[in-house]
């Protein structure tokens, strides 16, 4: 585990100029946080960004060459898109996935990586962008705040499936 073990805090960093990294440690053994982000019946009821959202739709095959679909909606019926495919799947510890947002938005390469030490799970998120220009814009648009919301979320949902 990285010598950063504050539990409870989302860290963002931009290690090179096409890389947004968040970091965040869980109080959870690495099985529950593996299965909160990978099994339909828990991803929508963490992954919402900003308060107001819903995700009707979350579809995973989890395999490699295999799809998922996530569609948001807020209250005044605005929605957002997202899929992608998984490229690597190595439970509980290593997820790479593509991800695409739509029209505007370029396809960028996620990988997950989770580790535990002490009943606690360090979950490492990298998203690898196609340009530096491409990377700010996502940085400008809001994420870190519905990501940082969305892991406050999963930390509540955590201690729900213990």
């Amino acid at each position: 585990m990285a010598a950063n073990t504050e539990i409870g805090r989302t860290r963002f960093s931009t290690p090179s100029d096409r890389e947004i990294v968040i970091a965040r440690v869980f109080d959870a053994p690495r099985r529950l946080v593996w299965a909160a982000w990978t099994d339909p019946r828990h991803v929508p009821q963490w992954l919402l960004g900003p308060d107001g959202w819903t995700m009707p739709v979350c579809e995973i095959d989890l395999r490699p060459g295999g799809a998922w679909h996530f569609l948001w909606r807020n209250g005044n019926g605005e929605e957002l898109d997202m899929r992608g495919v998984y490229r690597e799947v190595v439970p509980p510890e290593r997820l790479v996935n593509t991800e695409s947002w739509g029209e505007g938005w370029p396809e960028t390469l996620n990988t997950l990586e989770l580790s535990e030490e002490n009943g606690k799970t360090m979950v490492v998120q990298t998203a690898l962008f196609p340009s530096k220009e491409t990377r700010d814009a996502a940085l400008q648009s809001g994420m870190n705040d519905g990501v940082a919301r969305s892991y406050e979320r999963l930390d509540e949902h955590l201690r729900t499936m213990v």
